[in-house]
Order: C-alpha cells, then sequence, then structure tokens
C-alpha cells in the first residue's frame, strides 16, 4: 500500500472527559503493540505509533487501521480516540490536534502542502509565540507563507539551525521516527480541578505544584530532563478541548525553579485568558543521567544558595515525607 499515510498520532479521553489514568493508559499502549511493535508513548494521553510494516498484514489503509483501533479502545476501555494519519510524526501530530474525539484525521502523501498553507504561524510544530510575532513582523504569518520563503531569508530572521528547521517543518519534512517502547524517556504528573477553575492564581499553583514534584522525582532518581511538555485542558464551544506544548529548556536540568520558570512561559504561550481551566499536566522529556549532564556555572549566589536549600529540602523529604517541605505558595 504504497503512498498511504504510515504514522498515527492519538488522543485518548475517557467517556466523560479528562485523560485515562495509568493503568488504562498502559492497557492503550498494550493494544497498540497489538497492531505494531513501534510505538511511542506520550503520556499521560497521547501516543505515536508507525504503522508502516501493518497495512499489508491487515489489509487495512491507514483510516481504516485506525478506525479498528478507536472501537476496540472504547470497548475494552472505556476511552475515546481522535487519531491523526499521516506520512510523518509531525503531521500526524497535527492532524490529531484537528481531529474530533471519535474520528480520523488524514493527511495524505503528498497532501501536506494544503494541509498546512492556510494555518497560522503559531500551528506550526515548534512555533511559539515570540517566534510567531517575529515572522508576522516579516509578513510570514502563515506556513504557506513560510514554506513559500526562501531558506536563507528564514535563516537570517531566526538564526541558520532554527530557519533550516522552520523551512523544513512548513514543507511538510519531518526527519524524526517513532521511537518504540520510548516511555521511560519521560516522567509525567497531573493536578485535575473539582470544577472548571477560573482564577490563574489557581492555575499557576497547580503548574507550581507539578513542577516541584517532578523535579523531586527527578532528582531523587539521579535524573534531569531536556524539555518539558505542558498540557491545558479546558471548556470550550463544544465541550472540552486540551492544549499541549513543549519547550526544551537552556540545559539538562531537575532544578526545580528552572522548570517552574519554563513552565509558566509554556502557560503564557497559549493565551487563554480567563479560560475556564479542568485540569492541567506536566511532561518532563528527554530523561538522562545526572552525572552526565553539564551544567552552566553561573557564578550566581542566589542560583547557587536555591539549589543548596533544595538539597536540603530534599533530604527533608526523604526523612518526613513528601509534603514536609513545600513552597510557601502552596502552604496556604
Amino acid at each position: 500500500m504504497s503512498g498511504q499515510p504510515t504514522v498515527l498520532s492519538l488522543r485518548f479521553r475517557r467517556i466523560g472527559g479528562g485523560p485515562p489514568d495509568s493503568a488504562a493508559y498502559e492497557g492503550l499502549l498494550a493494544l497498540l503493540g497489538a497492531f505494531t511493535p513501534v510505538v511511542e508513548a506520550a503520556p499521560p494521553d497521547g501516543a505515536l505509533a508507525d504503522i508502516g510494516g501493518s497495512l499489508r498484514y491487515f489489509g487495512q489503509d491507514a483510516a481504516g487501521l485506525a478506525s479498528v483501533i478507536r472501537v476496540r479502545a472504547l470497548a475494552l476501555h472505556g476511552v475515546d480516540c481522535a487519531v491523526g494519519a499521516a506520512p510523518n510524526p509531525m503531521l500526524a501530530r497535527m492532524a490529531a490536534r484537528q481531529a474530533a474525539p471519535g474520528t480520523t484525521f488524514v493527511v495524505p502523501a503528498g497532501g501536506a502542502a494544503g494541509f498546512l498553507g492556510n494555518k497560522p504561524a503559531a500551528a506550526l510544530d515548534g512555533v511559539g509565540a515570540a517566534t510567531a510575532r517575529t515572522l508576522c513582523g516579516y509578513g510570514l504569518d502563515s506556513i504557506g507563507r513560510i514554506a513559500a520563503a526562501p531558506l536563507a531569508t528564514l535563516q537570517r530572521i531566526t538564526g541558520v539551525r532554527t530557519g533550516r528547521e522552520l523551512w523544513e517543518r512548513a514543507n511538510g519534512i519531518d526527519r524524526t521516527q517513532v521511537v518504540p517502547n520510548a516511555a521511560a524517556r519521560s516522567v509525567a504528573a497531573e493536578r485535575s480541578f473539582p470544577r472548571d477553575e477560573l482564577d490563574p492564581e489557581q492555575h499557576r499553583r497547580a503548574l507550581l505544584s507539578l513542577t516541584e514534584e517532578l523535579g523531586a522525582r527527578l532528582r531523587g532518581e539521579g535524573q534531569v530532563c531536556r524539555s518539558l511538555a505542558v498540557s491545558v485542558r479546558y471548556a470550550d464551544r463544544t465541550g472540552y478541548s486540551t492544549l499541549t506544548r513543549s519547550r526544551t529548556l537552556r540545559e539538562p536540568t531537575a532544578h526545580s525553579a528552572d522548570l517552574t520558570a519554563l513552565a509558566y512561559r509554556i502557560q503564557d504561550s497559549f493565551g487563554l485568558q480567563r479560560a475556564r481551566v479542568r485540569g492541567m499536566a506536566l511532561r518532563a522529556e528527554g530523561l538522562q543521567d545526572a552525572e552526565r549532564a553539564s551544567h552552566q556555572l553561573t557564578f550566581d549566589p542566589v542560583d547557587e544558595r536555591a539549589r543548596r536549600i533544595e538539597a536540603v529540602s530534599d533530604e527533608l523529604r526523604a526523612r518526613f515525607g513528601p509534603h514536609a517541605v513545600k513552597p510557601g505558595r502552596l502552604a496556604a
């Protein structure tokens, strides 16, 4: 079945709303594993699957195989799926964001230009609010215009490496692969509100508690992460939607202050002012051993003091429990 999309991106939602619990999520990954061994976990509510070797075996095209997976996920785990099918992971993720729950959105081989062209610059994977503003300032306000711009122009605007990545992504090129059994490369935590929460301060507090939890967990396991992904589930006209965006840290770290600062920047980039938020999730990605990670010396006494306090706090938590020490903002 040459010319078919070969990558599925799946977003999981329990019937009634919310991401699946950990047991259901593991079951969903096992379900995907029955169709292909090339499954990449994207906790807490997503996954990528390379089905290139499965289409002929099951006698289905990508949309047909996605339909079978959706039916089984609903029947076995009570979970609905929004599925994006495309020739590469980037396009599949973008297609999944466009798919409604219980449906599959297919980007056919050779259809990237039509799918991407009219979307705003900020919709392109890897383009944050600041980069989008810069591009729009030069008239590059859509993915189609970015794709049509000369590579040298993009590199002058955003830098050599970033410019090439933007040009390739805008043209539907993604050199990454689905990495099987990648669940161990990330850790995640989530917070749910008992009702739709409008108070931005409560959103901030939830995000702070998540960075504190993941930071302490990473340090306790002797690991650091390279990037963070923030997911926000909020009410809209169609029910509930989820936005997810990731950013790379300046350097691999498990320092809670650095994690919090980046998480706040990601949250701000959503632009969800006065949003009715039902839940938030944080995922630390690109894990590696802390001993192998380099740390840039800052000679900043404030930073060094914060790290010493953090080390003492970790010792107190290990001795008296995880809630023995917490930031003052969370104490109330």
